[in-house]
């Protein structure tokens, strides 16, 4: 007899997840005037080629491989293969001394960050024995200077340049590791489209964006999308696959006995009934306009259709944002792009703002009343029955959670006076805890050097309230990511000594 699966399991396997997929150009540097010189060195070049584009590939990323450019006439070809993929992100292995004129082309051309890596394959020339043919199969840093000057001098600049060792070099590979990711990012926002479903929550002017604008600067185009076109879909889905779904988030979420707080009691069955109808909607929305992120809000009015939608979105939204598609409430639209990197990321990117501190825990709750990324709980989450949603009309069920105890991250993307966008970010801690029982996300979240401090310099950095939260620390990738988005980046609090 089949052992049925348990709820562990069938949450693991729910949000069980390919790495973010992008698109790397890869290519080595080399002179073509040693070949005939050295035989041989060429293919011990190339052997160290495929070493490196191995590491690449294991990382699960797509690797473009263009070869060699040895040569001016080279480096177009180079250029041509990698500009028709429409990669991501160059990285550039200086396998040994190239002149410059064998780079920038590429550079020009193909008009993506290009990283520079100069990784040696030896600690050291055995000086004994050293020959010419082993000096310049180590000649890895020799033209780094060369080529940076030469892009500068060209209007351009090289988005990184690592020197290290080919093997056995954590230091160097963590930051290709990090490019990679910043890789990522870019790939979902070159191509993505993000959904504005109604309005911004009124009276929250740090959340009102321009379309045009995300588009200009992040990439994704954003489309506008009705109440009704939600609606027509929900009114499509028949009741055999309610119960389905209705089955799975009985599976995936605790109903646990009423807690403290009077608004927060058992789970109606015909509200959740209805809410597992608007998730199945919600999840065909956006496969239906073809969306990788949604940001919705509805005020609400008399109990009204558009009303009733509006407020139980929130078990179809956590679901969806689990999976890779971040659906940020009160349409703050700058909170689902920053949600939609830090998943891809690898980090989650729960919905959140900042809630009661406890100063005598030094540490700060933060979290939400609306979308949460439940693929990043600490434990199985929660499902309570709301009859007040605090600030909003209607009633239904609330998702309660905190995130993954251990190193998180949170990133707010705001906007100053001219228009120009920012990265907020700061780098903490959640620790084990109680957290209340509202049906609303709450983490327990502890920042250097002190709770009052950090929010103090977190406040006055002016971020929009809303941030996207997420597990491990990735302060240094989103810096690179800001870099090449050519943003502002502010570093509120690190979990290391190094700066920004």
């Amino acid at each position: 007899m089949s052992q049925e699966p348990s709820a562990i399991d069938v949450f693991e396997a729910f949000f069980r997840r390919e790495p973010a997929p992008a698109r790397i150009g890869f290519f080595s540097l080399g002179h073509h005037i040693y070949w005939p010189q050295f035989p041989g060195l060429r293919e011990r070049l190339m052997g160290h080629h495929e070493d490196f584009r191995s590491r690449l590939e294991a990382m699960g990323v797509e690797v473009v491989d263009a070869g060699m450019s040895d040569s001016p006439k080279s480096a177009s070809e180079v250029a041509r293969t990698l500009q028709s993929a429409d990669v991501d992100l160059l990285i550039g292995f200086l396998a040994t001394y190239t002149p410059s004129a064998d780079c920038v082309p590429i550079a020009q051309a193909v008009r993506r960050p290009l990283v520079l890596g100069a990784l040696q394959p030896d600690r050291a020339l055995d000086y004994a024995h050293a020959t010419t043919f082993a000096q310049l199969a180590n000649d890895n840093i020799t033209s780094l200077p060369e080529i940076c000057c030469a892009l500068n001098r060209t209007g351009l600049s090289a988005a990184d340049a690592i020197v290290g060792l080919l093997y056995d070099d954590n230091r160097a590979w963590d930051r290709i590791a990090s490019w990679v990711d910043v890789a990522r990012a870019l790939h979902v926002l070159r191509h993505g489209r993000l959904g504005a479903m109604g309005h911004v929550y009124e009276g929250m002017l740090d959340m009102n964006s321009d379309p045009t604008r995300i588009q200009g600067v992040f990439g994704p185009h954003v489309e506008h999308i009705e109440l009704d076109d939600l609606q027509q879909i929900v009114d499509e889905i028949g009741t055999e696959r309610v119960e389905e779904h209705l089955s799975l988030i009985r599976q995936l979420f605790h109903f646990p006995e009423p807690g403290s707080d009077p608004i927060a009691g058992p789970v109606d069955e015909k509200e959740l009934r209805w809410a597992a109808r608007v998730s199945l909607g919600l999840h065909e929305l956006v496969d239906r306009f073809g969306l990788q992120g949604l940001a919705y809000y509805y005020r609400g009015l008399a109990g009204n259709a558009n009303e009733r939608l509006g407020c139980s979105l929130t078990i179809g939204s956590s679901l969806l944002t689990g999976r890779g598609v971040p659906i940020a409430g009160e349409l703050d639209i700058k909170n689902c792009i920053a949600m939609l990197i830090m998943d891809r990321l690898g980090a989650g990117g729960s919905f959140a703002e900042l809630h009661p501190i406890d100063f005598d825990g030094d540490f700060v709750l933060v979290g939400h009343d609306g979308p949460h990324h439940v693929a990043i709980a600490q434990g199985r989450p929660v499902l309570r029955g709301l009859s007040v949603m605090h600030g909003k009309r209607g009633r239904g069920p609330g998702v309660e959670f905190a995130i993954r105890n251990g190193p998180i991250t949170m990133l707010g993307i705001t906007e100053s006076g001219d228009g120009r966008y920012k990265f907020v970010i700061a780098e903490g801690e959640s620790v084990p805890g109680i957290i209340p029982a509202t049906g609303n996300t709450n983490t327990r979240a502890r920042f250097a050097p002190d709770v009052r401090t950090f929010l103090e310099r977190w406040s006055l950095a002016g971020p929009t309230h809303h941030f996207a939260l997420g597990v491990g620390h990735h302060a240094a990738t989103l810096q690179r990511l800001a870099e090449v988005l050519g943003l502002g980046c502010q570093a509120i609090a690190r979990h290391d000594a190094e700066a920004l």
